[in-house]
């Protein structure tokens, strides 16, 4: 029988652990499509602040620029799963991830109980982007992150708000980038020290060759994961991007599955945890 005095026994002392921390969710997947997992993931990053943690969230928004650049009749290129993003193709990923996936994030955790602004890497000088050069293809303006200036995301923070971040940075000319989330993420969660980077992905973590979870996951072995191709696709970015945050000053990184309800705050508040943690 389900022992309600219990689970909040246990959650006390990870609310009393985490207070005053930071923690960085990059938000992607199916929890940004289904609408009841929408509402769970509002809810969860609303409950993390009341309790007195700083949750940033970080988003993606792939399908949504595919859809938006469909309707408009532009063509989509890739390169090693990287969108090569010429002039017309990032007025088009500003649109939609600076406009409508931004607001839709904001919009939702608002509704849900929470105080959320949303911004770009652009708005004050958050992200300072440079163009990704070590391509075999010309991948126009994708770029990778050159430094974070994160005071504004602090000030947000120590103010009550939660920050919903578009993963979009600019050069020193000015030039608008279309920047990996992940990188992005991680990039952010360096620059606060922060307590957590936690993904949220559409899989149980990282699967070994037969599929089975594994829970943790040194930084020393991150290269060997991938070079043996245990690791793959769309998991490579956030293992590497767990892996330098954690060089980097970042006590933890988690990737969780956002494909089901509430897993963010099981994550955080409970001994057993889920997903795979990287660590070092």
């Amino acid at each position: 029988m389900f022992d309600k005095g219990e689970c909040l026994v246990e959650v006390l002392p990870y609310i009393k652990k985490f207070a005053g921390k930071t923690i960085v969710i990059k938000y992607g997947g199916s929890a940004m499509i289904d609408i009841n997992l929408k509402n769970s993931f509002s809810k969860d990053v609303s409950l993390m602040k009341y309790v007195g943690i700083n949750p940033i969230v970080v988003h993606g928004g792939g399908p949504e620029i595919g859809a938006a650049l469909s309707k408009l009749n532009i063509k989509s290129k890739f390169h090693n799963g990287l969108r090569i993003t010429d002039e017309e193709t990032m007025e088009v990923v500003v649109m939609v991830l600076a406009g409508k996936v931004n607001k839709e994030i904001v919009l939702q955790i608002n509704k849900n109980g929470g105080k959320a602004v949303g911004i770009s890497g652009v708005d004050a000088n958050i992200v300072r982007a440079k163009k990704r050069l070590n391509e075999d293809v010309d991948l126009g303006l994708v770029g990778d992150v050159e430094y974070v200036n994160p005071s504004i995301l602090t000030h947000l923070s120590n103010d009550g708000y939660i920050p919903v971040v578009s993963p979009i940075g600019f050069d020193s000319e000015g030039r608008r980038y279309n920047i990996n989330a992940d990188n992005v993420a991680s990039a952010i969660a360096v620059s606060l020290k922060a307590e957590k980077l936690i993904f949220l992905t559409d899989a149980d973590g990282v699967l070994d060759k037969e599929g089975r979870l594994i829970s943790s996951i040194n930084i020393k072995e991150v290269d060997k994961i991938i070079e043996d191709s245990t690791v793959s696709g769309g998991m490579i970015p956030k293992v590497l991007s767990g892996k330098q945050a954690v060089q980097n000053g970042v006590s933890k990184v988690h990737i969780i599955n956002g494909s089901k309800q509430h897993t963010l705050l099981e994550e955080i508040f409970t001994q057993r945890g889920i997903g795979t943690e990287i660590y070092g």
